[in-house]
């Protein structure tokens, strides 16, 4: 067949010269990603930020040729059909999903992680094309007898970080991500089934690790954005709180049936996918629009502040917020709201936290050039780093502007 050319703003052309993956692609399962915001919130900083998780899978399947291409030429076995289905394992790794990712899934399905229903939908995938993505999702899964597959999708160096870092360094500007991801493919081998780097990588990984803590503090987790997704959690929490007393609220279909189950229905076997396959950015919008006029002063209120940007103002230290602090400023604004139990939904506190690597969990490994594997935070060079590798928390308190 003639492969199927796609001109990728990072990479440029990318071939996808299989059959099944043409036709995996045009699925409606992968296509509702071309709907789904990769950053979610994250605009209302950088508004360059519109890029869809669909350009991210397809990114993500171009690493995958590389990376074959790379352990290839260094001798390691791999198929046609196993480097096929690591490109679909790739390409479908982020369709379970939601819209604005994160913040809306610990509300609509708080006990199932994307990766569950991304397993979930890839097996319903199988069954309509008779077992042809057994592989991908034995390699997904990691239950494949070649455990480095697994660690190309998933792992602390893979190439799902390999892209975004780098996809979402370009459409922010913020060019601290902009790691050389073909560098890394390119020193990537494998010893005993598993992933390893050459000892030479070994500053390249430094710089990776540091773009990853940079971006999540100066980008994923910027407190603008960060706080545009809790008040949309907010929302999204009234929403259900008021649909099941019984208001009747509009909204997009998908988004209030999932609003409207009970507790004991969100489990994966027991889910309507249909509507949650329904469900995309536009939903959201739509009732946020739809929510902007409605008579519950919390609902309208929150809802107009998001499709207005008037968001509430966030502080942000490395330390827990003073409960006597917090009391002060939520007996101010419960005489400011139209009501005392508002405050509580007006001023909250909370904490993010991140780790940009962890030696216990499935360390980096690097070749020596005498044929030793040893995990990266064993060389000298690397230990001065190791600060900035631990786990980083902070503290928030948020409340309306006054």
């Amino acid at each position: 067949m003639k492969p199927l050319i796609i001109n990728d703003p990072i990479y440029g052309f990318i071939a996808i010269k299989s059959a099944l993956i043409v036709q995996l692609i045009n699925h409606s399962f992968f296509q509702r990603l071309r709907r789904i915001s990769q950053m979610g919130l994250s605009v209302y900083v950088f508004p360059g930020a519109h890029h869809n998780r669909l350009e991210h899978a397809l990114g993500c399947l171009h690493l995958g040729q590389k990376a074959v291409d790379a352990l290839r030429e260094k001798g390691e076995l791999i198929s046609n059909k196993e480097s096929e289905a690591l490109q679909i394992a790739l390409l479908f790794h982020d369709i379970g999903h939601g819209p604005f990712s994160h913040a809306i899934e610990k509300v609509l399905l708080p006990e199932i992680t994307h990766e569950q229903i991304s397993a979930h939908l890839m097996a319903a995938i199988n069954k309509e094309y008779e077992g042809a993505l057994d592989l991908a999702l034995s390699i997904f899964n990691n239950t494949y007898e070649r455990p480095f597959f697994h660690q190309l999708l998933i792992g602390q160096v893979d190439l799902d970080r390999l892209d975004y870092l780098k996809r979402d360094s370009f459409y922010t500007g913020a060019l601290e991500g902009n790691i050389n991801s073909y560098r890394l493919i390119s020193m990537m081998c494998v010893v005993e089934g598993k992933l390893v780097f050459e000892e030479k990588a070994s500053y390249s990984l430094e710089k990776f690790l540091l773009a990853r803590r940079l971006m999540y503090w100066q980008v994923y987790l910027h407190k603008t954005s960060l706080v545009a997704e809790l008040l949309l959690v907010k929302i999204l929490q009234r929403a259900r709180k008021l649909l099941q007393s019984g208001e009747t609220l509009r909204g997009a279909e998908a988004l209030i049936a999932l609003l409207s189950q009970g507790k004991n229905s969100i489990q994966i076997d027991r889910i309507d996918w249909t509507f949650f396959l329904a469900l995309d950015d536009s939903d959201i919008w739509y009732s946020l629009k739809s929510w902007q006029n409605h008579e519950d002063f919390i609902l309208q209120d929150l809802s107009k502040r998001i499709l207005e940007r008037k968001l509430f103002q966030i502080h942000v230290q490395d330390r827990p917020i003073n409960p006597t602090k917090l009391d002060d400023i939520q007996s101010f604004w419960s005489k400011e709201l139209p009501s005392k139990e508002i405050a509580t939904d007006y001023v909250f506190t909370g904490h993010v936290s991140n780790q940009t690597y962890s030696s216990k969990k499935h360390p980096l490994l690097l070749l020596s050039v005498n044929d030793e594997v040893l995990p990266i935070h064993q060389y000298p060079s690397f230990k001065a780093l190791m600060k900035y590798t631990d786990s980083q928390t902070l503290y928030y308190l948020c409340n309306p502007k006054k």
